[in-house]
């Protein structure tokens, strides 16, 4: 028998691959509710998040103006918005250093910062 309150495996990443990581517990918060809610897209942006962060598409960009960065730590870095779906409200904004993504933010709907 399995018990109900057994810890959770984590999916491993390539060498090649980004780890993620949450930059705060808001978005840790975030994370957890659109996955809750949208498992299938939300397992489609681990995979993208991943393995290629920093790829310029329709759903993933780079903010710009006032969002365009954020500082942690005394450094600056760009910031990043990627979308789970191309025509819903859920935007996830992330920073990279190195080989991990920093998961800042993660809105269920769409940020009031860039409407």
């Amino acid at each position: 028998m399995v018990k109900k309150n057994a810890d959770k495996v984590d999916r491993p990443t390539k060498k090649h691959e980004y780890q993620i990581r949450y930059a705060s517990t808001g978005a840790k918060k975030g994370w957890r509710d659109l996955c809750a809610t949208m498992r299938g897209p939300m397992s489609e942006t681990w995979d993208f998040l991943t393995r290629s962060p920093s790829d310029r598409t329709p759903v993933n960009y780079p903010l710009k103006g006032a969002l365009a960065t954020v500082t942690r730590d005394g450094r600056t870095f760009q910031r990043w918005q990627h979308k789970p779906t191309a025509k819903g409200d859920a935007r996830i904004w992330f920073y990279i250093e190195g080989q991990t993504v920093y998961l800042e933010q993660v809105h269920t709907h769409h940020p009031h910062q860039t409407k």
